[in-house]
């Protein structure tokens, strides 16, 4: 029980910093939480795939240029995939970036 409250958390905490990205980054905006809750599932799900596909080196986690433009295309995808979230593609390589750096202070991977 304890995977599923954290994977609950981490969406949940991962929804807040899409909801701050939208706010605080040009080119990205997000409608509403429920779509920002939406978009980090959505977000989560495409770079699992991304993920088993390429392997682990290609994750955000890898911390390297290749992690940083995957993530960037995941973002830009997603909003192309969902209604309430608009993206450009500067807009997206900025959520990376942000996103990224608050990764690094709040950690929301599953362990």
């Amino acid at each position: 029980m304890v995977g599923w409250l954290g994977a609950i958390v981490r969406f949940i905490v991962s929804a807040f910093v899409l909801l701050a990205v939208g706010y605080l980054v040009p080119g990205v905006s997000v409608a509403s939480f429920t779509s920002a809750l939406i978009a980090s599932i959505v977000i989560a799900f495409l770079g699992y795939i991304v993920e088993n596909f390429f392997g682990e080196n290609i994750s955000p986690q890898a911390r390297g240029l290749t992690g940083f433009v995957t993530s960037a295309i995941v973002i830009y995808f997603t909003a192309k995939l969902l209604a309430g979230m608009q993206v450009s593609f500067i807009g997206s390589l900025l959520a990376a970036l942000v996103i990224g750096i608050v990764d690094s202070f709040v950690p929301t991977e599953l362990r």
